[in-house]
């Protein structure tokens, strides 16, 4: 006989690291798989250290981290976690990337900047990801920085599901907080049922960051429950402005929608004293209490990033569980 032929078994592994592991062992509880126990920790100048108690040889590894505050500690760890999946042998390695770090860094805006999100691509790559699965990435192009599979999901049908819910039988308009979110905004008119869209026409100063002058709304706002849907809120300065100007134009209500809360100082103490009700986000990102406000809702990002590892791990479709959305 020329050749042994061995029984061709799939081992799904995850691994999770430290920036959330509840998110990740919440998947595992969906998927029905415990995140395999991992030793990791920090030396006494700031070096990370990781290993795996189990053998990952051959295994279907992925990967979670979400990238919360202390961004570049968890980016390094998830380098090192791919670097030891690789010389583990995994057979395939896919980063689960809750939030996409470095997402905003996306283009040049003027000479002598880097473009950090490719950075970010290329180091997982370099380490040796073969794939990435992501959430509501600030802009699609990012998807085309990584050289190989990038799975792209969407927390609209989480957050619409209870915003209909919630708010069936109201006048609504869905509101994009600046121009560059309306082609979003346009997506949730379509998933609640053709309602009005409208936008608020803002600047930014280039030199200042995270620093917004809103100027007016256009659009359709008064009298409704105004809808502001965004991909993330950081220091809560867009959502915030805009929340004013609906304010002073009329609107009955507003809510604000929203996937990633990264919640940066003063976010939180804007939130609470603006003129929005509630605001929804998911839990791509860990929410210490010192976050937490009474009228923040948050919805489990899990079951969705649950269902899509299993589609990779099945050779499945991922585009599926959005109707074919992209």
């Amino acid at each position: 006989m020329g050749s042994i032929v061995a029984e061709n078994r799939k081992s799904l592994m995850l691994f999770s690291g430290r920036g959330f592991p509840e998110l990740a062992k919440e998947i595992g509880e969906v998927l029905g798989v415990a995140p395999t126990p991992t030793d990791s920790y920090e030396f006494a100048n700031g070096e990370l250290f990781v290993r795996y108690k189990d053998s990952v040889r051959g295994s279907d590894a992925f990967v979670v981290q979400s990238v919360t505050h202390g961004v570049n500690t968890w980016v390094m760890e998830t380098l090192i976690m791919v670097d030891a999946l690789k010389r583990g042998s995994a057979k395939r390695i896919t980063v689960v990337l809750p939030y996409y770090p470095y997402s905003r860094q996306d283009k040049k805006h003027r000479g002598r900047e880097p473009i950090s999100a490719r950075l970010v691509a290329d180091l997982l790559k370099t380490a040796g990801a073969n794939r990435i699965l992501t959430v509501d990435l600030h802009t699609a192009q990012i998807q085309g920085f990584f050289d190989g599979p990038v799975d792209h999901l969407f927390a609209m049908d989480v957050l619409a599901e209870y915003v209909e819910h919630k708010y069936a039988g109201r006048p609504m308009t869905v509101v994009a907080p600046d121009s560059g979110r309306v082609r979003v905004a346009e997506r949730w008119t379509d998933r609640l049922g053709g309602c009005p869209l409208a936008f608020i026409h803002k600047t930014r100063d280039p030199l200042k960051p995270n620093q917004v002058v809103a100027n007016r709304v256009v659009g359709e706002v008064e009298g409704r429950v105004c809808l502001i849907v965004d991909d993330m809120i950081d220091t809560g300065g867009t959502i915030t402005k805009a929340a004013d100007i609906l304010k002073d134009s009329g609107a009955a209500e507003i809510v604000v929608a929203s996937t990633h809360a990264l919640l940066s100082d003063p976010a939180t103490e804007r939130l609470k004293n603006s003129p929005i009700s509630e605001v929804v986000v998911t839990n791509t990102l860990p929410l210490p209490p010192e976050k937490q406000l009474d009228k923040l809702t948050v919805l489990s990002i899990a079951p969705l990033l649950a269902r899509a590892i299993r589609e990779v791990f099945d050779d499945g479709s991922v585009t599926t569980l959005f109707g074919g959305l992209s």
